[in-house]
């Protein structure tokens, strides 16, 4: 909900129940209580005896700053839960907001974050080649090299579009099914538009896609002419030429949804023996010169090594919990009319975790709103409406003299 539904809601409760409620608190007030939680979490964080694994990302720009955030995931989770990790598994153990980015800062960063957190038994991450060099630079530092482990989604999203996306085949198919978007979309077959892909990071949910090629080559597949006006030449109109894509949909919609399925089994039951074996029979259904192929097969090769070196429990590969720790933090910046990256950045430790009371009360007991202020001071010296208020305020105090 939002903060300014908070007191609202409340006051339905003073009014209507029993016992009453003495006051009512402004909605800024939640706002201070719900980010010196954040700040309360983060002060908090200590070393801990059960090995774990670090999770770590940035978010997109938000304004001119982004955030770098790093969780703590115990190494045993999958095997506790036996399912995927939510939010309550993890703990925010670091929260760095900045504005510009490279190899060196974000090894400082880790430094000082890991200084208070302990060293992680692995770190998961994705592609990012910003965030490899500071991973490298800062295990250069340890004793023991950490192991890295590369976020399978973005990996196997990576091998996806370097087989298919200059293939003129592909391009093709994706010039075909946009033109298609179009002329089936505010008309009755509007349910047969091809799933829409993002701009950034589509191969990552190109498996609908794949998908829905396949069914829609079963529906074209009839005999002899289609009847005027009927869905079938309705929708061959719509999708001229999709027929002589079949070889190349076949082995997009194969490949991806094998792809699809390997992502189903790592990301819930985590790579073990069992799990890597199962994903290399699933990798040999796919065509023998097949780089998606390669690229599996390499990946669970050098990850199945770092699982057996760390545990012998299932373990995490998967970084999907910190997109969603985004997605929920940018929905409530969203409500913002100046989308900035500022101080509700303390937001997202209390995202996450399992909030008891006793946790939450310690946290605010131990953090004062003086202490929010020297953090944003810290942290986040301007944002754009601090700017802005300037801005003006020089040029009203100008035009008065």
């Amino acid at each position: 909900m939002s903060y300014r539904s908070v007191p609202r809601i409340l006051g339905l409760f003073k009014a209507e129940t029993m016992p009453r409620l003495a006051w009512i608190p402004h909605f800024t007030s939640v706002i201070n209580w719900t980010l010196r939680l954040g700040l309360g979490l983060l002060n908090q964080v200590k070393a801990i005896k059960p090995r774990w694994l670090a999770i770590i990302d940035h978010s997109i720009d938000i304004g001119t700053k982004k955030v770098l955030v790093v969780l703590r995931v115990p190494v045993d989770v999958l095997a506790n839960k036996g399912a995927a990790i939510q939010l309550q598994d993890c703990e925010c153990i670091g929260l760095k907001v900045c504005e510009q980015v490279n190899g060196e800062s974000i090894a400082l960063d880790l430094a000082a974050i890991f200084s208070q957190a302990g060293a992680p038994a692995a770190i998961i991450k994705d592609g990012d080649h910003t965030l490899a060099k500071g991973v490298r630079l800062w295990s250069g530092t340890q004793d023991v090299p950490v192991p890295v482990i590369a976020d399978i989604g973005h990996a196997m999203a990576i091998a996806l579009k370097d087989q298919f996306e200059k293939a003129p085949s592909y391009q093709r198919f994706a010039a075909l099914t946009t033109q298609g978007a179009k002329r089936l979309r505010q008309t009755d077959l509007a349910f047969l538009i091809p799933p829409k892909l993002r701009t950034k990071g589509r191969f990552q949910s190109i498996s609908t896609l794949g998908k829905w090629a396949d069914n829609m080559l079963d529906v074209f597949a009839v005999k002899g002419g289609a009847k005027k006006g009927s869905l079938l030449a309705r929708l061959r109109t719509a999708l001229p030429g999709l027929l002589l894509l079949k070889p190349f949909i076949k082995c997009f919609a194969r490949t991806t949804q094998v792809i699809s399925q390997v992502l189903g089994v790592l990301k819930n039951q985590g790579l073990s023996q069992a799990t890597y074996e199962h994903c290399l029979c699933l990798s040999e259904t796919l065509p023998k010169n097949s780089n998606v192929k390669q690229r599996l097969q390499q990946w669970l090769h050098r990850h199945i090594a770092i699982q057996r070196e760390i545990t012998d429990l299932p373990l995490l590969v998967s970084s999907d919990i910190i997109e969603s720790l985004f997605g929920n933090f940018k929905y409530v910046i969203a409500r913002s009319p100046q989308a900035d990256m500022n101080r509700t950045a303390l937001l997202i430790p209390a995202l996450c975790g399992n909030l008891d009371r006793i946790t939450v009360t310690q946290a605010l007991n131990q953090t004062r709103h003086k202490d929010l202020e020297v953090w944003e001071q810290a942290n986040i010296p301007y944002t754009v409406r601090k700017k802005r208020r300037a801005f003006f305020g020089k040029k009203i105090a100008k035009n008065r003299e």
